[in-house]
């Protein structure tokens, strides 16, 4: 089937919306989410038939209902095998993985990983709300140390992933960061994801009112946002603060902040660079250290894009050298293996 949309009737938001009753908490990230990537759907000019959304287990599971195209609810840390497998034999389609950081981070951690050197054409939204909700508030991989939940109850002492260097770690091809409470660069985020031919890792921050409330408010509020936020943009320098006054500088390999002005201008900022992969390593190490007096922003946006071979191109090239030099293969013998044995 045609991936492009072939319908003379454009799609709308509205068309990917499904007849389920929603079911998150009143007032979660998830809903703005699932809004951004209903509206963003119809820009892709796919049809519904040719989209799948695969999800494991957790709140941000329940995505698949929600969204009328195919998809799948699968099993706990699954989703990006189920997704590698879908991918292999049908490259056409367009493979959306919908995951969160206990998901894809703990039971499906080492699946991620793989999914991620393999470098499948797919997209991976992984929600990180650092709690698991849908269990009702445990500590995930990605809550921070000293953290007070039910399963925790005198502060976790584990250190948390940095899913991100994670993700660079695993030689993923595009690696991103968005929040829940910008619709407009997650709806941005989104489609650099959906651009790009290869793994896509989107890590999204959701806020859990009920079991993490506040999670990330620092990053999402009004008051606070513009000086612990800065916005990763191609060719330009990492400038951030309510009047564009702060900036990101690299001293030797230890990014400062400085005062943009009467010491420092543009052209003395880190420029950011979607190509240069060292460089991205740094950027996604940059969380505030509460010890230190230099309080480095957040960063959002396009960490690193680059192309490699996709797995399912690879695979298909390589099926078809095959049957080119000896021919179609004889799936009993192949079965049957070079070493049997008749028992009388």
């Amino acid at each position: 089937m045609s991936e492009t949309q072939t319908s003379h009737q454009p799609l709308t938001a509205k068309d990917f919306a499904t007849d389920q009753e929603v079911r998150w908490c009143p007032g979660c990230g998830d809903y703005s989410i699932l809004a951004q990537v209903q509206k963003v759907m119809p820009t892709l000019g796919i049809a519904r038939e040719n989209i799948v959304i695969i999800s494991g287990i957790g709140c941000s599971s329940r995505f698949p209902y929600y969204m009328n195209t195919y998809g799948m609810h699968s099993i706990h840390g699954r989703a990006t095998a189920i997704a590698s497998g879908l991918k292999a034999t049908r490259p056409e389609l367009s493979v959306w993985i919908v995951t969160g950081d206990g998901d894809a981070l703990s039971i499906g951690g080492n699946h991620t990983i793989h999914l991620l050197r393999r470098n499948f054409d797919v997209n991976i939204l992984l929600f990180n709300n650092q709690i698991y909700g849908l269990t009702k508030g445990q500590y995930s991989p990605t809550s921070e140390e000293k953290k007070i939940t039910k399963s925790t109850p005198f502060g976790s002492i584990d250190h948390p992933f940095n899913p991100l260097a994670l993700a660079l770690g695993a030689d993923a091809t595009f690696v991103a960061r968005s929040m829940d409470r910008d619709p407009k660069h997650l709806q941005e985020m989104l489609l650099r994801s959906h651009g790009h031919k290869g793994a896509s890792f989107l890590e999204i921050y959701q806020n859990c009112n009920i079991f993490n409330d506040g999670a990330f408010e620092i990053f999402t509020e009004k008051s606070s946002k513009p000086d612990e936020v800065v916005f990763l943009e191609q060719g330009k320098p990492l400038i951030f603060g309510a009047q564009k006054n702060k900036g990101v500088k690299l001293d030797g390999f230890t990014p400062i902040v400085v005062e943009v002005g009467s010491d420092y201008s543009a052209n003395d900022l880190w420029v950011h660079d979607e190509k240069d992969f060292y460089k991205a390593q740094i950027l996604v190490r940059l969380f505030d250290n509460p010890q230190t007096q230099n309080h480095l922003p957040r960063p959002f946006g396009v960490f690193y894009d680059t192309d490699r071979p996709c797995y399912e191109d690879v695979l298909g090239m390589q099926i078809e050298d095959t049957i080119a030099a000896k021919g179609k293969g004889d799936l009993d013998k192949l079965l049957r293996g070079y070493e049997t044995w008749v028992i009388s």
